[in-house]
């Protein structure tokens, strides 16, 4: 047993004993610290890290502003931004309750990629508000990681963000999950000997991680994609659609379906959820033969692992207790190292597909359908994704 295996079955085997007395302890004063990076200890550093001496740098920069590339952190400093309108699963909670979450963001991207972060949080819904908060400190950071906004408003809010700021900007519930579904379905695929290109898959969820799941798997050169909402199959002669989705019944449920999830799921090879909607075991057991399923709501998967494998292959969850946790943290530290180490300007699809296979590379012989993804706390992961995205992004002259 490697290293890697044997550290991840030990956090999984303790998970039952933490408390909430655990919990909040590990909270309190917050989960990060800045520190310094050079000695702040004599009369002589005092006056080279603050005044006089940094007067010089500050006109150094006042004279060619790409010198704060080389002496701020601002090129290696990604923004953590939320206005708490859809944390995790416990939704529109504000952006005071958010923060800790926010944290949490951060103090993974210095972990797993060494980037410096900082949280973020906005205590405002307007979209123009957002938009231009990020426009007017622009100059603080290097990259955004917008996260936990509400849909449809995170869609325009990202696309506005990107629009109007030279630097890589993904929101993590739609690209980030996407990713990581991606690599997950590459790793099923490939344990089980079959050809991604000729599944159908069915997405559950026409949310933010749905919109941008669907997205990637057309991009990836699967043909058939089917989207489910709270009011069935997303499909073109639907009159109740928003812009996003009318986008999205246009590229995607190539058979004309109608009708809801048993419709879709009758015959499907796959199905992926990223909604809070319920699937009855009946309609897992309606797929195809050597079905995969991945149900990602947390904490209560749409169906539950143990009753999805009575009929699937290949089965995954977001949760950290079952085999195949499909984990964002595999991808976004990763995904925002390399496209701060190519100096790129935005990030990708292709960048995204790079990220994907990546986080698949780093299985190996690893790999078996009770292990499709890396664990999430494999240090390999970030390095080989970063790497992948960089090359990516060079290639594509987004640089």
């Amino acid at each position: 047993m490697s290293s890697v295996t044997e550290a991840t079955n030990s956090q999984s085997s303790n998970l039952s004993e933490i408390t909430d007395e655990d919990i909040f302890a590990s909270h309190i004063g917050g989960k990060l610290t800045v520190e310094l990076a050079a000695p702040l200890e004599t009369q002589r550093d005092l006056s080279i890290a603050y005044t006089p001496g940094v007067a010089q740098v500050s006109r150094a920069i006042a004279t060619d502003e790409t010198l704060a590339k080389r002496y701020t952190w601002t090129d290696r400093l990604v923004v953590v931004v939320s206005d708490g309108t859809a944390v995790l699963g416990l939704g529109d909670i504000g952006p005071r309750a958010s923060l800790p979450v926010m944290e949490g963001k951060s103090a993974l991207f210095k972990k797993f990629a060494g980037l410096n972060s900082i949280p973020l949080v906005l205590d405002t819904k307007d979209v123009d508000e957002i938009v231009n908060t990020l426009i007017l400190l622009r100059p603080s950071f290097g990259a955004v990681n917008l996260e936990d906004i509400s849909a449809p408003r995170c869609f325009e809010i990202e696309r506005r963000v990107i629009e109007a700021l030279d630097c890589p900007v993904m929101h993590d519930d739609q690209h980030g999950t996407a990713i990581v579904v991606l690599a997950a379905l590459l790793g099923a695929v490939k344990a089980q000997k079959r050809d991604l290109h000729t599944l159908r898959v069915v997405i559950s969820g026409a949310g933010a991680a749905g919109v941008a799941c669907a997205n990637i798997l057309l991009a990836s050169g699967i043909a058939d994609v089917t989207v489910l909402d709270s009011k069935g199959i997303v499909s073109a002669d639907r009159t109740n659609l928003t812009d996003v989705k009318i986008d999205l019944a246009a590229r995607t449920n190539p058979s004309g379906r109608n009708g809801g999830a048993a419709e879709a799921l009758d015959g499907a090879d796959v199905f992926l959820g990223v909604s809070a909607g319920k699937i009855p075991e009946e309609l897992i057991a309606s797929m195809a033969p050597e079905s995969i399923v991945f149900a990602l709501s947390n904490p209560d998967p749409e169906i539950h692992p143990e009753v999805a494998r009575k009929h699937a292959a290949v089965v995954a969850t977001g949760r950290s207790d079952f085999p195949n946790q499909i984990n964002n943290v595999l991808a976004f530290p990763g995904v925002f190292k390399g496209a701060l180490d190519a100096g790129a300007r935005r990030i990708t699809e292709g960048m995204k597909l790079a990220a994907a296979n990546a986080i698949l590379s780093v299985l190996g012989d690893e790999l078996s359908i009770d292990k499709i993804v890396p664990s999430p706390l494999d240090p390999r992961v970030a390095p080989a994704v970063a790497e992948a995205v960089a090359e990516a992004a060079r290639k594509e002259g987004v640089v």
